[in-house]
């Protein structure tokens, strides 16, 4: 079984919860977020990603945007924007975009179950990235976004949810961005015990996105525990984290695509030949997006191509090697275009499926990139079955959208 516990929550005041909801740190470059952020001071991202109020030349780990984002929590709680219930609770937060609808609930896990096992994780998080975040929980003493975790669906935790559902939302608005954003707050006990009860039946759970996320609250817990070892904490806050937990079959995964700047010293022949050793080549092809596993897009020229994969010596029952991102990457990336390690390799970009095959053209075009790649998307099932193996994805192995708000919820670590 997994804890899922509900929370004493700040929150927006529920009649502006559509001016202080901002898309997530990490989605957003520090340029787009002050964009965002300029004529509303009630964003979030002012939070989140504080270095927006300071000089161009304050990095965004520096001590001063910590403090930033500090004061500017507080203020938000003093102007009375955002709020603390008087009580714990779980709460529902439902997305719609487009046709596609997504409901979670809204609580807190254990950063123990975190580092046991039972919360699995897919992909490798960044030194540099976790530490950033470590000491932007540590000085606000908050969590000031959720972590996106699934679960294999269950339909007593379906059932549960769905008793809340049909009452009247707390906040319901659609961002600038067209996604639906609602919230109920789950008031009556017997639900909640319901949902207790559901998720002890629940053996493991998996975090989608917000790996960073979740590796600076378990950070965090771990030196406040060193720091008052004889203390009897473990029920305290910090020992926990905020996430939103989606069942797998309602969450969307798109494709995640690579660019790559030049063609590794050789001319159009010479790379399409080195290609063609492990992939059969179709070019001029109408189609820009696989439509199946094992097959690829590419853009080079001006002109599409379709990758079909020739199997190599791969085993099929490997969770890791069998990925469409581990084929492109160890029989094309890495040993033709000579990217050895994608998450530090400078050559490459890598592109989320919302943006479309139109942006990888426009890159390549631009003379940007040389050559560009679609992939198939992951499925759930297969990123579940990398996590049970206690192994990682390549990076950049997924996409989910629609991405979760900052702002809508906060977790105090007091």
């Amino acid at each position: 079984m997994v804890t899922v516990k509900p929370f004493t929550a700040v929150h927006p005041r529920w009649d502006c919860a559509r001016q202080v909801a901002a898309p997530p740190y990490d989605v957003v470059s520090r340029d787009e977020a002050a964009r965002l952020a300029a004529a509303n001071p009630l964003s979030f991202l002012r939070v989140e990603k504080s270095e927006i109020d300071l000089p161009a030349e304050v990095p965004s780990d520096d001590d001063a945007v910590f403090a930033r984002g500090r004061e500017n929590l507080d203020r938000l709680l003093r102007e009375g924007i955002l709020v603390r219930d008087g009580a714990p609770h779980f709460y529902l937060y439902r997305q719609t975009m487009g046709g596609h609808s997504q409901t979670g609930l809204v609580a807190v896990l254990s950063t123990r179950e975190y580092e046991s096992g039972k919360i699995r994780r897919h992909e490798f998080t960044r030194e540099d990235k976790e530490r950033e975040r470590t000491r932007h929980v540590d000085r606000l003493n908050a969590q000031t976004g959720p972590v996106f975790v699934t679960y294999r669906n269950r339909e007593d935790v379906r059932d549960a949810l769905r008793q809340v559902c049909s009452g009247s939302p707390m906040a319901d608005f659609t961002a600038d961005d067209g996604v639906g954003h609602t919230v109920w707050t789950v008031k009556d006990p017997a639900v909640e015990a319901s949902i207790r009860q559901a998720f002890t039946a629940v053996d493991a759970l998996y975090i989608a996105d917000g790996h960073h996320r979740a590796a600076a609250a378990a950070a965090v817990a771990r030196a406040r525990r060193e720091a008052d070892p004889d203390s009897p904490n473990e029920d305290a806050p910090w020992n926990f984290f905020l996430a939103v937990l989606f069942s797998h079959d309602e969450i969307r995964i798109m494709d995640y695509n690579r660019a790559v700047k030049d063609l590794n010293g050789m001319d159009e022949e010479t790379f399409l030949r080195e290609v063609s050793r492990s992939f059969r080549v179709t070019p001029g092809v109408p189609e820009k997006k696989p439509g199946r596993t094992g097959d690829f897009g590419m853009y080079l020229r001006g002109r599409w191509y379709g990758l079909t994969y020739l199997a190599g010596s791969e085993d099929p029952r490997d969770p890791v090697a069998s990925l469409d991102v581990s084929i492109l990457q160890d029989r094309l990336l890495g040993p033709v275009l000579g990217i050895g390690d994608p998450r530090t390799d400078v050559r490459i970009d890598f592109i989320g499926g919302i943006r479309g095959p139109g942006e990888l053209e426009r890159l390549v075009d631009s003379g940007g990139c040389a050559v560009a790649f679609t992939l198939f998307p992951t499925s759930l099932d297969q990123m579940m079955a990398v996590a049970d193996t206690g192994r990682v994805m390549p990076p950049k192995s997924t996409w989910f959208e629609p991405k979760l708000r900052s702002g809508l919820f906060v977790h105090f670590l007091d």
